[in-house]
């Protein structure tokens, strides 16, 4: 398996995580539905990778090729940045603010935020925007919880909609949402992005 793969099931589990710990939270029937949808995506997602032939490798110029999924240092730092953020934040929300309800929406928040650093590092420019996405819905949460919304809101705004976002990246890279379709010029025969 490749890296990129293993990039994606690891997103796409941690969109599936979000989603059944949060789903808990809304209507049983609504919460039902949401879990196993999920559940049914996840699984679909592996078997569609697993079953995917292996991409051949594109001749490029080294400035226009594919960036590649690396688990390195670099990585490793923002994922700790990542774990030190955020137990440092549920400490805060839950010892001192007392606000548990805010700790799915600050969680989504720092897992957001984690994905502008994977963008810099593995130079795909695309994370940019999902990290935008799971922070919007993590600072959503934080405003309904400190505004003293339901749990359901909170719980779907911070935690089931992350989760989708998550799964459905992994989803969209999978399609070939990620990756620019370069077609030939009819004139020029140059690529076109």
């Amino acid at each position: 398996m490749t890296k990129e793969r293993t990039g994606r099931i690891i997103g796409a589990s941690f969109g599936l995580a979000f989603i059944q710990v949060n789903a808990g939270a809304l209507p049983v029937a609504a919460g039902t539905v949401l879990r196993v949808l999920a559940v049914a995506a996840f699984v679909a997602l592996l078997i569609t990778l697993r079953r995917a032939p292996a991409p051949a490798p594109r001749p490029a110029p080294a400035a226009e090729a594919a960036p590649a999924v690396h688990f390195g240092r670099r990585y490793r730092y923002v994922v700790a940045a990542e774990a030190v953020v955020g137990v440092a934040g549920i400490v805060v929300i839950n010892n001192l603010l007392h606000t548990p309800r805010a700790t799915v929406g600050w969680i989504a928040l720092v897992v957001g935020v984690h994905f502008f650093g994977l963008a810099v590092v593995w130079r795909m420019p695309a994370l940019h925007r999902l990290g935008a996405g799971l922070s919007g819905c993590g600072a959503g949460g934080l405003a309904l919880a400190a505004a003293g919304a339901p749990q359901a809101a909170v719980a779907a705004v911070a935690g089931v909609l992350p989760g989708a976002l998550l799964l459905g990246s992994a989803w969209w890279k999978v399609r070939g949402g990620a990756e620019p379709r370069r077609t030939a010029t009819p004139s020029s025969g140059a690529a076109v992005s």
